[in-house]
């Protein structure tokens, strides 16, 4: 109940398409939007999995002109977007269409915004500092995590900081979201582990978020019900498109209910490893999930409490308190089994990269500027942040 005057935003894209065969749709729902020729921004990965001649094939059979861009890398950068900028620019485009994960939608959300309104993407650090709406466009999405494609959300890394910007707009919203379980087919397990852990986490920092309402509780709760659902046969069998449409829906709501009610310490965490060592922000989300959760436990038992059971877990008979530390062990459970590393350590073997202690104090400096803390159930100090660094190693 509210103790003052307060107001809570509601964003989500005008229109959102979901199912197989949605993409066949793109060509006509740009036009319907105003745009003649897009700038495709996507990645290498999606243009070597023949994904983005999917696309290509569609717009040429509606005698839709074009550019792609594909050189996005998975933490995109500012150079990414200034990159971007030129190829819109240089090749006459007028709307965007990303298409991929959580980077491309990122990256072209970045050149939406410099097109429309000049300057560099740093400008734009912070929430609603742009002033004129992006060009007409369309997120087509091909993981199932992010939910990138529906938010007001852009995350890029400034490559003379070492820092991921958070930009939070509501003008960077894509005015068509699109989920295609078709799309997804070719993810591999590991792509669909870590992003499938990146929309648990977006679900329940935002259910226990200090902004949530009713609206975004809703969304947590279906979206963490279908996570635990899904997740695993989507990891076990990529073709099982049952497993891949209820991850769409599921990471979809996720998205609904953190772009309202914003994340917490675990995304200003991993911000700070994506942007240090260019690790993968899902899977740094779902090592750091247990270990925030568990000093949040406190402020939120009831919610966590209610997390276990979503997550399928028998809480009859248990206290609150007991009932939320089992939602803790579900967490770590489910990571370990879509082959989540379990520690930060071992993450960064995997990609060649040393995550050091002696890192931890620039990287908790940085967190805790991170405007995705603002809504933590509980405040950190930076003690308690170096503490749950030095704990995820």
């Amino acid at each position: 109940m509210a103790i003052r005057e307060q107001v809570y935003g509601y964003f989500i894209p005008s229109v959102t398409l979901i199912g197989i065969g949605a993409a066949k749709e793109i060509p006509a729902r740009l036009q319907s939007l105003g745009g003649k020729k897009p700038l495709i921004v996507t990645d290498k990965g999606i243009t070597g999995a023949g994904i983005t001649k999917q696309i290509t094939d569609l717009c040429d059979a509606a005698k839709m002109e074009y550019a792609v861009y594909d050189e996005t890398i998975p933490n995109p950068t500012d150079i990414n977007v200034a990159h971007g900028v030129e190829a819109y620019s240089k090749n006459g485009c007028d709307s965007l269409i990303t298409l991929g994960g959580g980077s491309s939608h990122d990256c072209g959300k970045g050149v939406g915004l410099v097109i429309a309104n000049g300057g560099k993407i740093h400008d734009y650090e912070g929430v609603d500092q742009s002033t004129k709406p992006m060009p007409p466009y369309i997120a087509v999405n091909t993981t199932a995590g992010t939910a990138s494609e529906m938010t007001r959300f852009c995350i890029i890394t400034d490559t003379s900081r070492k820092v991921k910007m958070a930009i939070v707009d509501w003008r960077v919203t894509p005015g068509i979201a699109l989920d295609d379980p078709m799309l997804m087919m070719g993810m591999p397990p590991a792509l669909t582990a870590a992003t499938g852990m990146d929309a648990l986490t977006h679900s329940i920092e935002a259910y226990v978020s200090t902004a949530a309402t009713p609206l975004t509780d809703s969304a947590a709760e279906k979206s963490i019900q279908l996570i635990a659902q899904h997740l695993r046969p989507a990891v076990a069998n990529g073709s099982d498109i049952n497993a891949r449409e209820g991850m769409c829906y599921a990471q979809y709501l996720g998205g609904m209910a953190f772009n309202n009610a914003s994340l917490g310490h675990v995304h200003a965490m991993a911000h700070q490893l994506g942007g240090f060592y260019d690790l993968p922000h899902g899977e740094c989300n779902a090592i750091l999930l247990p270990h925030v959760s568990r000093f949040n436990l406190i402020a939120k038992v009831g919610r966590y409490a209610k997390i276990a059971e979503l997550l399928g877990e028998d809480i009859t008979g248990l206290s609150q308190r007991d009932a939320a530390e089992l939602a803790i062990q579900s967490i770590e459970q489910l990571a370990q089994d879509v082959g989540i590393p379990a520690g930060l350590k071992e993450l960064g073997r995997r990609y060649g990269k040393d995550v050091e202690e002696k890192d931890i104090d620039i990287m908790t400096a940085n967190a805790q500027k991170d405007a995705c803390g603002l809504t933590n159930p509980r405040g950190l100090r930076d003690a308690d942040v170096k503490a749950i660094y030095k704990a995820a190693l």
